[in-house]
């Protein structure tokens, strides 16, 4: 499980909040690649079952990552499942922490990837700190 401090978990809810729920994400969960939940924030209008979810979302992005390389590439740093009324945006932060956002039609995925992308450089500034 990766290590982080209560002090640095109250920062990152803080931004996960700010950034992500606000605009309408139903849930953003923040995970290591062995599916252990590090963070997870929702609209409370909304339930999902986050430990099953990030057993699985670990590895989906292991499986995707492998076909990555079989096509010659080191990776795929993000993937995204587009559903009828749900869909969920996966981003790596760093090699070992995922962030994974499940929201509706009413988010933009540009926009959404815009605000991964700030929230992903925001997390990195806590832990180097």
């Amino acid at each position: 499980m990766y290590n982080v401090s209560e002090k640095q978990l109250e920062k990152i809810e803080a931004i996960l909040k700010e950034d992500l729920i606000a605009i309408g994400v139903h849930c953003a969960i923040l995970i290591d690649t062995a599916g252990n939940t590090i963070a997870e924030l929702s609209d409370k209008q909304t339930s999902y079952d986050v430990t099953s979810f990030a057993a699985l979302a670990a590895g989906n992005f292991a499986a995707v990552d492998a076909m990555a390389k079989l096509v010659g590439e080191q990776q795929f740093s993000l993937h995204f499942h587009r559903g009828e009324k749900e869909s969920i945006h996966f981003s790596k932060v760093n090699e070992e922490i995922l962030l994974i956002c499940i929201f509706g039609q009413d988010v933009s995925l540009g926009f959404l990837r815009l605000k991964t992308t700030d929230v992903i450089d925001k997390i990195k500034l806590i832990w180097e700190r």
